[in-house]
C-alpha cells in the first residue's frame, strides 16, 4: 500500500425505519466556494484567483500553457452527487472534472483525469461528456447513450446511441455568448446527466467495466489554446444517498502521541484500503479532524471515527453533537475507534448511549495497557472469519453501557490483570470501587461491543488501536472491517471482510512525529 495522491490533495430514535428513510433523503444544496478567496481549492496562483466574488482563470500568450491545467477541491470527493454552478467564458476551452483523478503535477499545476462536462466560448463542445485523458468525447451534445466494453479490446468504449434529449443546435442556442450560465451535473450510480441553463444535454449510462468512475476529485479546467478567462461562481453541492452500495465515510483525528501510536491518519487510510474490495462498499474519508467539506456526512450510511476523546473529540465541538444525531435519526450507523469512544459524561454521553450503546466515561472506566486474549467469540455477523487472538492494546474496559446492556452484544470480552487494576486514582483509572469490584468478582470486560438501534441503526465501539502495528494482526484488523460492513447494514461474507496488510503498508502515511 503506497502513499496515495488524494493524501496530498485532501483529511429518532422514535421514528422507525421508515422516517429514518425520509430523513435521510432530505440532502440540501450547500456552498463549497466562500465567493472571497480560494480555501479549499488549489492550483496555479498565477493562473487562478478570485475577482468580483467568482473563481477566475485567465491565460495570456506568454507564458503559453503546454498542458491543460485545473484547480481542484481539495475539501472531498464526489460520489452520488448534484452540482451546480454558474460559469462565463471567454475565449478558449474549460470543463468541470468530476469523478476524476490528480494524475500529475505538470508546469503549470495540476493534471487531472477523469469525467468533464465541457464547454467553451465556441458553439460545438458545450454540454457534452468528455473523459480527460482517457477515452475521449463518450457523448455528444443532445444525444442519450450507453457505453459499454468494446468487444475486441475491453480497454475501448462501445457507444451506443440510445436515445435524444435535444437537437444540439436548439440546446447551443440557449446557450449566452460571454455571459453567465447555469450548469448543473448530476451523477447517481453509472447515470450521469448535464444540464445547462435548464436544459438536458447529454444523458448517459457508463456500464463499462473498470472504466467507469463511482468516486473521484472535482476540478476545474484551463485550456491549452489562445488566451482566455474563465469564471465561477455560486457552486454549491448536494449529496445523493446510494442506491446500489452503502456507503461509508472513515473520518480521522488529528495526530497526537508518539510515533506508532494514535495513527489515525494512517489508520483510516489503511482500512479505507482494505474495504476497496467489497462490493457492497463504496468508502470516502477525511483526514486532520472534522471535515472542512460541508456535505461530508451528508449521503453516509456510516461514519467511522478515529481520534483523540474526551474535550477535543471531534463530535462535541462547536455545533457537531446536533449534526451527527441528524444524521443517526436518518438511520446512520456510528463506530468509534479506541480514544474516539471517550466522550464527557454530559456532552457527548447520553448521545453516544444512543449512537452505539455505550461510552469511556472518566472516573468510572479504566484505560491500562495490556495483554488482552479473546478465546471465545460469540456468533455475531461480526466476528465471521475471525479466530481466536491476543494482542498488547491500551484496551479500555469497564464501559458505561446502558440499563441491562439492551441492545448491546458484547463482541471481544477478557479478564485484566491484577495489575491493571493497581492504579492510583485518576479520570482514566476508574474508581476504587469499580477496581475492587472488578478484581473481587473476576468480571470479564467488554473491551469492543456492537448496538442495535431502536430505529434499525447500528453503532459500535472498539477500544484498541493505541498501536498502529496491531493493524497488521488479521483478526485483530478483520473484527473491525466486519463491524464496519455491518453497520453501514452491508453484507458481511461468511469468512469475513478479506484483506492483506504488508510490513510496508504498515509504514505508510505515518504522521511525521519526530523520534
Amino acid at each position: 500500500m503506497k502513499s496515495s495522491p488524494r493524501l496530498f490533495w485532501l483529511g429518532v430514535l422514535s421514528g422507525g425505519v421508515a422516517g429514518a428513510v425520509a430523513i435521510a433523503a432530505e440532502a440540501t444544496f450547500k456552498p463549497i466556494f466562500n465567493g472571497k478567496d480560494l480555501s479549499g481549492w488549489q492550483g496555479n496562483p498565477e493562473l487562478w484567483s478570485v475577482q468580483d466574488g467568482a473563481i477566475t482563470g485567465v491565460t495570456k500568450e506568454d507564458p503559453k500553457l503546454t498542458h491543460n491545467t485545473f484547480l481542484v477541491w481539495t475539501n472531498g470527493l464526489l460520489d452520488d452527487f448534484e452540482l451546480r454552478l454558474k460559469y462565463r467564458i471567454v475565449g478558449g476551452n474549460s470543463g468541470i472534472q468530476y469523478r476524476s483523478a490528480v494524475r500529475s503535477q505538470g508546469k503549470f499545476g495540476p493534471i487531472v483525469g477523469g469525467y468533464q462536462a465541457d464547454f467553451e466560448a465556441g458553439k460545438t463542445y458545450s454540454g457534452i461528456l468528455y473523459e480527460e485523458g482517457g477515452r475521449g468525447i463518450l457523448a455528444q451534445r443532445g444525444q442519450q447513450v450507453r457505453i459499454t466494453a468494446d468487444p475486441a479490446d475491453a480497454n475501448k468504449a462501445r457507444i451506443e446511441v440510445t436515445g435524444s434529449v435535444g437537437k444540439s443546435e436548439d440546446i447551443q442556442a440557449k446557450i449566452k455568448h460571454e455571459d453567465w450560465n447555469d450548469y448543473l451535473i448530476i451523477a447517481r450510480g453509472n447515470h450521469l446527466q448535464h444540464f445547462i441553463n435548464g436544459q438536458q444535454t447529454v444523458d448517459v449510462i457508463d456500464d463499462h467495466a473498470g472504466k467507469s468512475a463511482r468516486s473521484g476529485v472535482l476540478a476545474l479546467q484551463i485550456h491549452v489554446g489562445p488566451p482566455m478567462t474563465v469564471q465561477f461562481k455560486d457552486i454549491e453541492l448536494k449529496r445523493l444517498k446510494l442506491t446500489d452500495k452503502k456507503k461509508v465515510v472513515l473520518t480521522a483525528g488529528t495526530p497526537s502521541h508518539g510515533p506508532g501510536e494514535h495513527e489515525h491518519n494512517a489508520g483510516i487510510l489503511l482500512l479505507n484500503q482494505c474495504l476497496q474490495g467489497h462490493p457492497g462498499l463504496l468508502t470516502s474519508y477525511y483526514l486532520n479532524g472534522w471535515p472542512k467539506d460541508p456535505t461530508a456526512y451528508d449521503n453516509a450510511d456510516a461514519i467511522l471515527i478515529y481520534c483523540d476523546g474526551g474535550g477535543g473529540h471531534p463530535f462535541v465541538q462547536s455545533d457537531h453533537l446536533k449534526i451527527i444525531d441528524e444524521k443517526v435519526q436518518g438511520g446512520t450507523g456510528i463506530g468509534c475507534l479506541h480514544y474516539a469512544v471517550e466522550v464527557p459524561k454530559d456532552k457527548g454521553g447520553p448521545e453516544f448511549l444512543r449512537w452505539i450503546g455505550g461510552y469511556f466515561e472518566t472516573h468510572w472506566s479504566v484505560n491500562p495497557h495490556w495483554f488482552a486474549e479473546f478465546k471465545n467469540l460469540p456468533k455475531h455477523p461480526v466476528t465471521s472469519g475471525v479466530k481466536p487472538f491476543g494482542a498488547q492494546d491500551e484496551w479500555y474496559y469497564h464501559m458505561r453501557f446502558p440499563e441491562d446492556m439492551k441492545g448491546v452484544t458484547p463482541i471481544l470480552t477478557a479478564l485484566p490483570p491484577e495489575s491493571t487494576l493497581s492504579r492510583p486514582d485518576g479520570p482514566h483509572s476508574g474508581n476504587p470501587h469499580v477496581r475492587a469490584a472488578v478484581k473481587d468478582r473476576k468480571e470479564p470486560q467488554h473491551v469492543m461491543w456492537v448496538f442495535e438501534r431502536p430505529d434499525g441503526g447500528r453503532g459500535f465501539g472498539f477500544t484498541g488501536g493505541h498501536f498502529h502495528k496491531n493493524w497488521g494482526g488479521d483478526d485483530f484488523r478483520k473484527v473491525v472491517l466486519n463491524a464496519i460492513a455491518w453497520m453501514a447494514h452491508a453484507d458481511v461474507p461468511p469468512n469475513g471482510v478479506e484483506s492483506a496488510v504488508t510490513p510496508d503498508d504498515l509504514k505508510a502515511n505515518l504522521d511525521p512525529k519526530g523520534r
